[in-house]
């Protein structure tokens, strides 16, 4: 715990406080439209985390929350674990992967191209009024999607992250048929999937926080249940507002965070 070295108690107990508070309202958000990491990541190194413990122990917080969120999924019916074995295995598997190969190779495209790819999910639920309300055809089987979309979507929250949980409640709808609640659940399994596959590499490369990562991970479980069960209740009229809102504001985050100098010096010369 290098980065409280020197803090007087209070002020690490206050650290903890709101770390705990920020997983949960991060949990929440992330169980009904994903994009919790847009919170805690940065609140993480805000505090002084070095960014790889940062992912790290953003990661095992998130196991936590996708956990907690799923079990409600599971118990409530939503979600039939044993239609979703294949997709689950292979987005472990895929999430493995891309925590394997993230550290050999550079994500400069992909850090060009996210921003794109989350816009296209708000516009598609934000055009798409009827999209969800009803379960539809499914489009493909369920170990096609496994093997494809699994991995592929597993790959992608092992090497890089933002956006997981709305890519998968994407497929889920437009590939599976789901409606909105039903994809949100099932999105939510699979993103569980990718942060346990991804979490061991984490801990094997010895870059956990555990003390503050298990703090986070009891805020996300609470906020988690909660969120979930607001989705069973609420449903699309909850879901689709928040994807859209969540996509946005992601795709901001995402486009600053690679082009803030642009963006500042174009508005700089407009006023």
């Amino acid at each position: 715990m290098d980065w409280l070295i020197g803090a007087s108690e209070n002020y690490a107990l206050a650290i903890y406080a709101l770390l705990f508070f920020v997983a949960l309202l991060a949990g929440f958000i992330d169980s009904i439209a994903g994009g919790g990491g847009l919170l805690t990541i940065p609140v993480l190194l805000s505090v002084g985390i070095t960014p790889v413990e940062a992912l790290a122990t953003n990661k095992l917080q998130a196991v936590g929350g996708s956990f907690s969120a799923s079990l409600y999924f599971v118990r409530r019916k939503a979600v039939n674990l044993r239609d979703m074995l294949l997709p689950f295995i292979m987005t472990v598997v895929g999430a493995m992967a891309g925590a394997i190969i993230i550290q050999m190779i550079t994500t400069d495209f992909l850090r060009q191209l996210l921003p794109v790819m989350v816009i296209f999910v708000g516009l598609y639920f934000l055009l798409s009024p009827a999209i969800g309300l009803e379960d539809r055809q499914q489009r493909v089987s369920t170990s096609t999607f496994g093997l494809i979309f699994g991995t592929g979507i597993g790959f992608y929250d092992g090497a890089f992250g933002p956006g997981t949980g709305s890519f998968f409640a994407l497929a889920c709808v437009s590939l599976l048929g789901f409606n909105l609640a039903k994809a949100t659940a099932h999105a939510k399994v699979l993103n569980f999937a990718s942060n346990m596959g991804s979490l061991v590499f984490f801990i094997i490369g010895g870059h956990v926080l555990w003390v503050l990562g298990f703090v986070m991970l009891v805020g996300q479980m609470i906020g988690a249940r909660l969120g979930a069960r607001l989705v069973l209740t609420k449903g699309q009229k909850l879901i689709r507002p928040m994807i859209v809102i969540i996509s946005l504001l992601m795709s901001l985050k995402l486009l600053i965070d690679s082009h803030g100098d642009k963006i500042y010096a174009w508005l700089s010369s407009l006023f």
